[in-house]
């Protein structure tokens, strides 16, 4: 058995678990019901502040990745248009 499936079989059964153990808490119903929509908000916002910040540093290196082609192709043209005047010198 793959390390994979038994990461994915543990978790699984952690989350199972948790659900169970709010389930049969003596809570009243009303009291369970606030706390898994009040965990279920809280790892929602969690997870889009994550998504947020992942987002961000994707952005930012697109964006230098970007600046970084613009310059090489900068650089490139320049040497191109060096090599064509050069090509026009020596023919003249």
């Amino acid at each position: 058995m793959s390390t994979g499936k038994v990461l994915v079989g543990v978790v699984a059964g952690a989350a199972v678990g948790a659900i169970l153990g709010i389930l049969f808490a003596p809570d009243k119903g009303s009291e369970t019901r606030k706390k898994i929509s009040k965990k279920s908000a809280d790892t929602i916002e969690k997870k889009k502040k994550k998504m947020e910040e992942m987002m961000d540093v994707l952005t930012h290196k697109f964006q230098g990745a970007k600046n970084d082609l613009g310059n090489m192709v900068d650089k490139e043209m320049k040497k191109a248009e060096d090599l064509k005047q050069s090509v026009k010198n020596t023919m003249s």
